[in-house]
């Protein structure tokens, strides 16, 4: 029997969509007044909410012309709460909710759970002990058949068991070993013709191999350093779209020749904090 959420709120649920969905939250209370990763360093209190709202405004509009987006309210003393990708993982109508290693993120917490319970989604819990930092560290495969989970930086590797009993699918985990990409979404991107968009730097040689095993050369795209450091890889990926931070024109072609449309969107003061486009969405309808 699958497990069903329950609703104490009494408020409607999110209705099924025939379109993607993603979750967004609107930069209401974005700032940086904290360092949590490379990318915070320097940058406190240098973003501006005023062009960090224009710019996810035209995110928010760009993935709107392909897919469904719903709103989560964003709340006082959760600058970080605007990275809706760490919130949880979700399949089949499951959320595996985020178990935040920083205490500055935990607050958001009880605030996405109320979301997912509301919204008709059956929560379960990561215990605290394995900090899991939601679809920022867990990326399934376009066609579901696996599931690639990050580990060493801001998610523990104990938590990905947890996964595996949950949905029943192959976790292949990967070790990242540069502070600058401190989350699996920020380095690897599984697209949706099978193929791959990652920066090796990001990984150790065990992960590489695992890659490489299941990934033909053919089917893998190395993006350079400074591509990556862009936040390439931090795409989100609709079909033959991807929508993504602006890159350099050679890896905007490489993507072309495979058949995307690439829809680049300025997120330069998202950069600040350490996120791009797939930082500010996360899935609900895999």
């Amino acid at each position: 029997m699958e497990p069903q959420a329950t609703n104490p709120s009494g408020a409607v649920p999110m209705q099924p969509s025939s379109r993607p969905t993603f979750l967004m939250c609107p930069p209401r209370h974005y700032e940086v007044n904290y360092v949590i990763n490379p990318w915070m360093a320097g940058n406190v209190h240098r973003s501006s909410r005023q062009q960090a709202t224009q710019q996810w405004e035209e995110l928010r509009k760009a993935l709107g012309e392909y897919a469904q987006v719903e709103l989560v309210e964003p709340q006082p003393g959760s600058p970080d709460m605007v990275f809706t990708a760490n919130a949880g993982l979700v399949r089949n109508g499951i959320v595996a909710l985020a178990s935040f290693q920083h205490k500055e993120r935990q607050g958001e917490e009880p605030h996405f759970r109320r979301w997912f319970s509301e919204s008709g989604f059956a929560v379960r819990d990561i215990p605290r002990v394995t900090p899991f930092e939601g679809e920022g560290d867990a990326l399934f495969e376009a066609d579901g058949s696996r599931l690639w989970a990050g580990y060493g930086l801001r998610t523990r590797e104990a938590s990905h068991k947890q996964l595996t009993e949950l949905w029943g699918v192959e976790v292949v985990s990967l070790r990242l070993v540069d502070p600058r990409f401190y989350h699996l979404d920020t380095c690897f991107c599984p697209l949706s013709n099978g193929d791959v968009m990652y920066f090796p730097g990001a990984f150790d040689d065990g992960s590489l191999r695992k890659i490489e095993e299941r990934y033909c050369r053919a089917k893998r795209i190395c993006v350079s350093e400074e591509d990556a450091l862009l936040f390439a890889c931090n795409a989100v990926n609709v079909g033959r779209t991807i929508l993504l931070n602006e890159i350099s024109q050679e890896l905007c072609v490489r993507l072309e020749s495979r058949g995307f449309q690439i829809i680049q969107v300025e997120l330069t003061e998202f950069l600040k904090a350490g996120g791009a486009a797939k930082c500010l969405v996360l899935r609900l309808d895999n």
